[in-house]
């Protein structure tokens, strides 16, 4: 299987010239990387030739790299019923830099890409109908950006008084309690509650 895919690799690699920058088999699974301008032909490529028809587009999520200076990988997963194979296609991009849609390609592809510019903050060119898709009305960030803090900026909550659902400020209602993050069972040097019990003989 492995051999099979490698070879279906270079072919993908050969016949797409510098638009696909690598590929690799691992897990069962091909990756390919290939350059983001580029990617609705990649796109097509592997739907339409004989040697892919990978018709299936599955998912389209993102990866966070935020030391990285093109933080983001736009992972694409596509599966071919025909030849029973899957292909993860791989391309990099900035908080900047728009992402062509493949929506012309994979019609499905319409609410992938707005969950990843939902959750990433990648902005996909091309989209009919680019805006949010899980969070609310007037959210403020990306949640699952590495940098995003795990509280949020604002909490929601309903009001009886006001009979509506008001947005405030994220409030913690204590400090954050300090961890020393040991077993209780082995490396502490404090007595906890029952210990005395250990060294006392049965009667």
């Amino acid at each position: 299987m492995n051999e099979t895919l490698e070879t279906l690799g270079k072919s993908v690699a050969g016949a797409l010239g510098p638009s696909v920058t690598g590929h690799a088999v691992a897990y069962g699974e091909l990756t390919l990387t290939a350059q983001a301008s580029d990617v609705v032909l990649v796109l097509r490529f592997l739907r339409d030739d004989s040697r892919c028809l990978f018709w299936c587009l599955i998912d389209i999520t993102a990866v966070d790299w935020p030391s990285r200076e093109r933080r983001f990988d736009v992972v694409y997963h596509l599966l071919s019923l025909k030849h029973n194979a899957r292909v993860r296609v791989k391309i990099e991009t900035d908080e900047a830099t728009p992402v062509p849609s493949v929506i012309e390609v994979f019609p499905n592809a319409d609410w992938y890409e707005r969950e990843t510019y939902d959750l990433y903050g990648v902005v996909f060119t091309g989209h009919p109908d680019m805006r949010r898709i899980l969070t609310d009305y007037g959210f403020e960030g990306h949640p699952l950006r590495k940098d995003f803090p795990l509280t949020g900026f604002v909490e929601v909550r309903y009001d009886d008084e006001l009979k509506r659902v008001v947005y405030e400020p994220v409030r913690l209602t204590q400090e954050f309690r300090n961890f020393d993050f040991l077993s209780p069972w082995e490396g502490t040097d404090y007595v906890l509650p029952g210990d005395e019990k250990a060294g006392m003989k049965d009667s």
